[in-house]
């Protein structure tokens, strides 16, 4: 398969994207009380590691977005 850069970060963002949302579902599923038991603590340091990773991941869109302007 010979694809551009384009169409090869579609492919993968689509594959990546929906795996992600797709865990970041398991995850929800752990907020049953029926099933698993937490504190809020334990809460609290899990989506903070998830929000620290998506926020770097998201600053690596937007500085090579900064990097593209030229003066």
């Amino acid at each position: 398969m010979n694809e551009n850069k384009h169409a090869k970060f579609r492919r993968l963002a689509k594959l990546r994207g929906e795996r992600v949302l797709k865990e970041l579902q398991l995850v929800g599923n752990l907020s049953n009380r029926n099933n698993y038991e937490y504190n809020e603590a334990e809460v609290r340091a899990l989506f903070s590691a998830i929000e620290d990773e998506l926020k770097l991941a998201k600053l690596g869109f937007l500085r090579s977005k900064k990097r593209g302007i030229k003066f």
